[in-house]
C-alpha cells in the first residue's frame, strides 16, 4: 500500500489564474472595441440590426467574425444578448452610436494609436527610468497633438460644460485665458454660458487651428483670440479674470508646475481665478480608480509627469502665490476642478 504524505499543503488563499490571463490579454479588448467602432457595429445595432447576419451584411464582415466579436463584447458588458439578438448597454448606446449627440468613438483613434501603445512595450524600463525617456515623448508642434485635439474632444465636452458653471456668471464681462487649450472646449463652453466673456486660446500653432475651428463651429466667432507657442515662454498678456488650466499639470514635475502657475498668476487680475482641471487620486493613490490609474499613463508618456493629489496641487498653487485651492466635483465626469484666487 502506498504511503500517504504526512501533510497536504493547501493554499488558504483562493487564486485566480483567469485574472492573470485576462490582464495579459487585455490589449485584445482595446483592439476589439476599436474594431467594433471602425465597423460601426454599435451604430448598426442601434438602428435595428441585432443579429450576426444583419450586422455582417452592413459592415461587410462574415457572420462568424461578427458573432465572435459581438459575443466577446457581450462578455465584457458593452453589448447584451438574448435569444441570438444583440443590444447595447446604456453607456454604449449613449457614447458609441454615431447618431448619438454624445458619441465619443473618435477617442479610440488616439488611445490605440501605435505611437501610444508602443510607449508601454517595456514598462520595466519606464519604472527603472521613473518615466518616459525623452526620445519617447512628443516634440513641440508634433502632429500627434493635433490628432489628440481632434480625436479626444468628445471626452471633454461634459467636464468643460460643468467647469463653465463654476468660473463666470452669465452677463458678467470676463477676459478668459485657456492655457494648452487643445480642442478649446473649456474656453468655448465658458463663452457659450457667458455671452459677455471673451477667450484667448494658447497652444502650439498647429493645435490652435483645431480650437479655432471648434470655436467658430460652436458659435463664438469674433469672441476669441490666440497665442501660439509654449505656455512657458510666450507672453500671455495681462488683465485676465479667469485662467483655465485643463489637463496640463500632469505632464510636468512639481517645480515646473509652480513656475508655470507663477506665470499664470502674473497674467491674472488681482483676485483673478485659476481653474485647474485634472485626474486627481486620493492621498492613498489607489482610489478613485480613474485618478489613480492615470499615473500609469503619465509614467509611459512623460519624463517627469504624474497624477497629483489635491494636497499636492494645493501646495503648488500656494507656492505660486495663490490662495487655498477649493475642489469641485465634475461628476459624472471623472476629473476634478480646483479653483484658487490670485491673492
Amino acid at each position: 500500500m502506498a504511503s500517504q504524505p504526512d501533510s497536504v499543503q493547501i493554499n488558504p488563499v483562493p487564486v485566480n489564474p483567469g485574472r492573470i490571463h485576462q490582464a495579459l490579454t487585455s490589449y485584445q479588448l482595446a483592439m476589439a472595441l476599436k474594431g467594433a467602432i471602425d465597423l460601426e457595429v454599435f451604430t448598426h445595432i442601434a438602428a435595428g440590426a441585432t443579429t450576426s447576419d444583419a450586422i455582417a451584411l452592413l459592415c461587410q464582415g462574415t457572420k462568424k467574425g461578427v458573432r465572435i466579436l459581438c459575443d466577446y463584447l457581450t462578455v465584457h458588458g458593452f453589448l447584451t444578448k438574448a435569444k441570438g439578438a444583440y443590444g447595447l448597454a446604456p453607456d454604449t448606446a449613449a457614447l458609441l452610436d454615431k447618431n448619438s449627440p454624445s458619441y465619443m468613438g473618435s477617442v479610440a483613434e488616439f488611445f490605440t494609436h501605435p505611437m501610444m501603445m508602443n510607449k508601454y512595450r517595456d514598462v520595466a524600463a519606464l519604472v527603472r527610468n521613473g518615466g518616459a525617456t525623452t526620445d519617447h515623448t512628443l516634440a513641440p508642434n508634433d502632429i500627434v497633438w493635433v490628432e489628440f485635439a481632434r480625436y479626444m474632444a468628445p471626452m471633454f465636452a461634459l467636464p468643460s460644460s460643468i467647469v463653465a458653471t463654476h468660473v463666470t456668471s452669465p452677463g458678467e464681462p470676463a477676459k478668459v485665458l485657456d492655457i494648452a487649450a487643445g480642442h478649446g472646449l473649456f474656453g468655448i463652453h465658458v463663452a457659450l454660458r457667458n455671452p459677455a466673456a471673451g477667450v484667448t486660446f494658447q497652444d502650439w500653432g498647429n493645435v490652435l487651428e483645431v480650437a479655432q475651428e471648434n470655436a467658430t463651429k460652436m458659435g463664438i466667432a469674433g469672441r476669441f483670440s490666440t497665442i501660439p507657442g509654449s505656455a512657458f515662454e510666450v507672453a500671455l498678456g495681462t488683465g485676465y479674470d479667469v485662467a483655465l488650466l485643463p489637463n496640463f499639470l500632469h505632464h510636468f514635475d512639481f517645480a515646473t508646475n509652480v513656475a508655470l502657475l507663477k506665470r499664470i498668476r502674473a497674467a491674472l487680475k488681482p483676485d483673478g481665478l485659476v481653474a485647474v482641471i485634472e485626474f486627481v487620486p486620493n492621498d492613498d493613490r489607489v482610489s478613485p480608480p480613474d485618478g489613480a490609474l492615470f499615473a500609469m499613463r503619465m509614467l509611459g508618456t512623460t519624463p517627469n509627469g504624474d497624477a497629483y493629489t489635491f494636497a499636492e496641487i494645493d501646495r503648488m498653487l500656494r507656492e505660486a502665490g495663490f490662495g487655498a485651492g477649493q475642489s469641485r466635483s465634475l461628476a459624472p465626469a471623472h476629473q476634478q476642478l480646483i479653483l484658487a484666487r490670485n491673492e
